[in-house]
């Protein structure tokens, strides 16, 4: 941080950092702002424009929660206290048990008091703080060594970053639960399935998938929360009970658990537990279970721990909701992006009040896991009271009739082969014309960075879609003005203008239509790089993978992509026909072999600061020169062009000793490598 920050300025960002973390505490843990989001953004705005000007940035502050660059491997951690797991109760007969078990070896005939909470289902971490603020995070792991999770935690919202309140420990390491709502998880997986990615089995492994990303900026996507309900070593400050630990988290800003109640003797405790399981499905998290523990820290003292569990603490395990049924069908759906995803169908049964008859087995290598096959006697879950998922096969049932499922050749939804990634677990459609996917591609089609066609955006697609107007990519060169005027929404002069934006749209660059086709793997930036190594269209035709990965910055995945799509001869029909409907396609990236390598070629430059020209001029000139221009800094970054008031960035650039140029050093770079591969005289 710099010497000399005004005082007035540190005042302002000391205030405006204490501001925002109490409004982020009102709005993640306690559900109840008191600012509107705008109001929120306005500060939040002031103070990075605040910390990059001055460079003096607090350690807590919101704006340090992303941004870290991605790691390389986790780094382990060991655990000051081992992070033990709980013994289970399956039974009212169990409960009473550890109850007894309690009173034995403490030697009384007295009611224990006990506190009671829900068992998140999620991912044990441990929070650790030095003088107030947040110094790491890690895993339970084996329960004695952790990864080091810290930059993935510091982006959970809820997570406090300093501690706040009265009593501020010298060091204190805070055990909780990340976990993630149910309606989170499903929009995730419906994204993921969008994007053509694997689903999610539940949302446990949603949250812990989220947590161990090596990119942070991959955790801070996906909504996660933490409920806080333990402590590990400590040093400053003690708790006589679980009772006393739940209220000082609670003034210190942590979230605890949705419900925590103290009882006296485990008759109460199994009150409050059919209380819990009667409101299961009321949390919007996924809850297995109940955990009771005694309640004073001395008593818990005394009775220890038996090998890597307490013997003051249980969870009671609620009832899984399931059913038993037959399988009597496997069939796949092809998502919006060609995606297969396999599912089951049943024999109708009931499960906790609702009736099942279809569940996703998520993909291919799943139901070979678990053998399911047609005709099985199954076990089927609905986790968390709403998802359906088969649990098991039970195998002693079999009669010798049930037959496989095998891996899909050809899309359940236009007959066209499909194709699977080495290493890939998600089965892929790649034809452009499948309908299960053909409005998502045609949107992205015509989008800016593609064919840029202004007024074919979702809506319209969709109801020309519906309308039985667009089937095919070559509908949209044969809609007509007459077409659009029998349609809601088109006037004259809109219908008009949607015409003349598709004549437009016929003259095109290779690279901006290969980005168009939504191929997978295939951003703008490989986009450019096919076009600079093939002349035309035609040349990509049926090439193989070899070919392409001849390219630098092209690898195997992208280069299998590419390969299949222009090995599929449905697709090179539907581009033929587009090109016969005057579809022109130019070329001006195209560099031939003899005249050898564009100056920038296989360099990643990343920009930061005020530059003397617009920075979208930059990145272009970087991009038509072969280089590629990246948001983000990371060891694969060759330069940092830094401008006027650069920010963070400039930091870990160093950081990272990643080469640090201004503008006009960009310039000459360009020079003396064009001089180098004599493209200039």
């Amino acid at each position: 941080m710099p010497d000399k920050v005004p005082d007035e300025i540190k005042k302002e960002i000391e205030k405006l950092v204490s501001d925002l973390n109490y409004h982020s505490y009102r709005y993640y843990v306690l559900d109840s702002p008191v600012i509107s989001d705008s109001e929120y953004d306005e500060r939040y705005r002031r103070l990075r424009e605040l910390e990059e000007r001055y460079r003096y940035v607090l350690p807590d502050s919101p704006t340090q929660r992303v941004g870290a660059p991605p790691l390389e491997k986790f780094e382990r951690v060991r655990h000051a206290e081992p992070m033990l797991s709980l013994g289970n109760a399956f039974s009212p007969g169990e409960f009473f048990d550890f109850d007894k078990r309690v009173r034995r070896l403490l030697g009384t005939g007295e009611e224990i008091e006990y506190t009671v909470e829900p068992k998140y289902d999620g991912l044990a971490v441990e929070l650790s703080y030095r003088n107030g603020l947040l110094s790491h995070a890690s895993t339970r792991g084996d329960g004695y060594v952790g990864e080091d999770i810290t930059t993935n935690i510091r982006t959970i919202m809820a997570v406090p970053l300093r501690i706040e309140g009265d009593i501020v420990p010298e060091r204190i390491d805070i055990r909780g639960e990340v976990y993630m709502h149910i309606r989170e998880f499903e929009t995730l997986n419906r994204e993921r399935e969008r994007k053509g990615e694997p689903p999610f089995a539940n949302p446990r492994n949603a949250a812990a998938g989220s947590v161990r990303q090596l990119d942070s900026s991959i955790t801070a996507s996906r909504k996660l929360y933490i409920a806080c309900y333990g402590v590990g070593a400590a040093k400053g400050i003690s708790f006589g009970s679980q009772w006393e630990l739940i209220k000082w988290l609670e003034a210190a800003r942590f979230p605890v658990p949705a419900v925590v109640k103290k009882v006296r003797g485990i008759g109460e405790g199994l009150e409050v537990i059919r209380e819990l399981e009667g409101s299961r499905s009321a949390f919007p998290f996924e809850t297995d279970g109940a955990v009771i523990k005694v309640n004073d820290c001395e008593l818990q003292r005394k009775l220890g721990v038996k090998t890597r569990e307490p013997r003051w603490a249980i969870a009671y395990k609620f009832p899984a909701h399931q059913g038993t049924t037959t399988v009597k069908e496997i069939g796949g759906s092809v998502g919006r992006t060609g995606v297969i995803t396999p599912y089951a169908v049943f024999e109708p049964v009931k499960i906790g009040g609702v009736t099942v008859a279809r569940s996703t087995l998520h993909n291919w290598d799943e139901i070979a896991r678990k053998d399911i096959r047609v005709g099985d006697t199954v076990v089927v879950e609905r986790a968390g009271d709403v998802i359906p998922h088969v649990v098991m096969v039970i195998t002693e049932k079999r009669t010798g009739r049930e037959s496989p499922a095998p891996l899909p050749e050809h899309c359940p939804a236009c007959g066209s082969r499909v194709v699977r990634e080495e290493g890939e677990v998600a089965v892929r459609c790649v034809a452009l014309d499948c309908p299960a996917q053909i409005t998502e591609r045609i949107i992205h089609f015509a989008s800016r960075g593609g064919m840029d066609i202004e007024g074919l955006g979702e809506k319209n697609v969709e109801l020309l879609y519906s309308r039985g107007l667009l089937r095919h990519f070559e509908d949209i060169y044969r809609l007509r003005k007459e077409d659009l005027l029998a349609l809601p929404r088109f006037a004259k002069k809109s219908a008009q203008n949607l015409i003349d934006a598709i004549e437009r749209s016929k003259e095109t660059t290779l690279a901006k239509f290969l980005f168009s086709l939504g191929i997978l793997h295939v951003g703008e930036h490989a986009a450019r790089l096919l076009a600079r190594n093939f002349a035309r269209l035609e040349d990509l035709y049926r090439v193989p993978p070899e070919r392409i990965m001849e390219i630098k910055q092209m690898g195997g995945k992208i280069a299998a992509s590419v390969s299949s799509f222009f090995g599929d001869e449905k697709n090179i029909r539907t581009l033929e026909a587009l090109k016969s409907l005057g579809l022109k396609i130019l070329n001006p990236d195209f560099i031939s072999r003899e005249k050898g390598h564009l100056p920038l070629e296989g360099l990643t430059f990343v920009i930061t600061g005020t530059l003397p020209v617009p920075r979208k001029e930059v990145e272009d000139m970087i991009e038509q020169q072969g280089g590629h221009s990246s948001s983000a800094i990371s060891r694969k970054t060759d330069y940092l062009v830094a401008g006027e008031e650069a920010g963070s960035k400039l930091q870990k650039a160093r950081e990272l000793e990643v080469k640090v140029i201004s503008y006009d050093e960009l310039l000459r770079l360009v020079r003396k490598e064009a001089e180098n591969l004599r493209l200039f005289d």
